[in-house]
């Protein structure tokens, strides 16, 4: 039987809930390059595409990174009031937080609200692996323009 070393474990819990703290306060900020540097050099990165959405699309470096909220600055407006984290859930390396995304699509003027889910893997301080689960049709139907709505989800 193998033991736990749970002082390791939790220390890695901690520099994982203050690389996930530090994200949170630099997406706040805004700056693309400061949000990018809390990335390794290589990310596995998984948004799922959105034809409708251009700032969502594959990316896989830190540089991808840093374009990534570049575009997305370009692309939506954000709703600060609308933006929500509800839940951070860390375990070592990994974490996952939930909540609301808003904001309004600058092409369109039409604005969004999206639950989601974030998954983070953090390694040496940096986040390796980024994942985003996102209502992927509201943000699709923000981004058409008004005279051309998409038709209805039958369920």
């Amino acid at each position: 039987m193998t033991s736990i070393d749970t002082t390791t474990t939790a220390a890695v819990t901690e520099r994982t809930r203050a690389t996930v703290q530090e994200l949170l306060g630099r997406l706040v900020e805004g700056d693309p390059e400061r949000i990018a540097a809390l990335f390794a050099e290589r990310v596995d990165w998984q948004i799922a595409e959105n034809p409708a959405a251009w700032w969502i699309r594959p990316r896989s470096t830190r540089a991808d990174v840093a374009a990534h909220f570049r575009d997305l600055a370009q692309g939506v407006q954000p709703d600060p009031d609308g933006n929500t984290v509800d839940a951070v859930v860390v375990d070592g390396p990994g974490a996952v937080l939930t909540g609301t995304l808003a904001g309004t699509v600058r092409a369109t003027g039409r604005p969004y609200r999206s639950p989601f889910a974030m998954r983070l893997t953090v390694e040496d301080g940096l986040i390796t692996r980024y994942r985003i689960y996102e209502d992927s049709l509201a943000i699709a139907v923000a981004c058409a323009p008004a005279d051309h709505e998409p038709p209805a989800v039958r369920a």
